[in-house]
């Protein structure tokens, strides 16, 4: 079996950490560079950077702060916001990210993840899921846009999709659970996560240990992204770990 992750995620705007919930009510958590070393050195496995405006203000990541914090951080580095092209891709992978994620472009673009696929490989492909669950409870509607937009497809559905276009890897955002720290949507990453072949990394709704537990298991996540609780020093990556292992989910210590 493979070794469960914990990855920290650094949400971004004008080049600070920010954390809010369903993406509003932005409040600052720091430096990025700062952030993301103290979290290497505190024991994640993997890291995320999203700039979570670049893609409504239509413009380019930061690439000099993806420069900076690369410089910094030994542990994959994944990188999304404002990926439109190959030619973004490839310049995110320059500065120093190992994988992108893509999300709305996906959306309107399903063909770039499988240039990006072809180009770069599978395994730096990631595609970001943002869901919401349907109001009639027949599933979950995908969004984009920083989940102002619905759009025509359904989590599952789509996910299937992204992995036949070429996708490596899965990052789902529960939009209804974002920020709220009241735990993950177990039913939907395991709908998505039994529905697909490549890994699902879920994302959303952490506020204590126990809430990655119940994903990782419950949920049949492969890897727990989250933010909140450890922007702000509420659990540390090495106690969550540590709670993990002790309920006997293979992790890396």
């Amino acid at each position: 079996m493979l070794a469960k992750r914990i990855i920290p995620c650094l949400d971004v705007k004008d080049g600070r950490v920010v954390k809010g919930i369903h993406f509003q009510n932005l409040r600052d958590a720091g430096d990025p560079v700062e952030t993301a070393s103290q979290y290497s050195a505190g024991g994640a496995d993997e890291l995320v950077f999203l700039d979570i405006t670049a893609t409504l203000e239509k413009r380019d990541t930061i690439i000099d702060v993806i420069n900076r914090t690369a410089q910094e951080v030994f542990i994959p580095l994944t990188v999304g916001g404002g990926i439109r092209t190959i030619d973004d891709i490839s310049k995110i992978l320059k500065a120093g990210a190992d994988k992108i994620s893509i999300n709305s472009c996906a959306v309107r673009d399903p063909g770039l993840i499988t240039r990006s696929a072809e180009k770069f490989g599978s395994q730096c492909t990631v595609v970001a899921i943002d869901a919401r669950k349907k109001q009639d409870g027949t599933g979950w509607e995908v969004v984009i846009d920083a989940g102002t937009k619905p759009t025509e497809h359904e989590a599952v559905a789509w996910a299937k999709q992204v992995e036949k276009l070429g996708s490596g890897e899965i990052m789902l955002t529960s939009m209804d659970a974002d920020g709220t720290q009241n735990g993950y949507d177990i039913e939907l990453n395991r709908a998505v996560s039994e529905a697909v072949n490549i890994p699902v990394i879920a994302s959303g709704g952490a506020g204590k240990p126990e809430h990655l537990y119940k994903v990782l298991t419950d949920g049949k996540a492969d890897a727990a992204l989250a933010a909140s609780i450890f922007h702000y020093d509420s659990y540390p990556i090495k106690v969550v770990k540590e709670f993990l292992i002790d309920k006997g989910v293979e992790m890396r210590p």
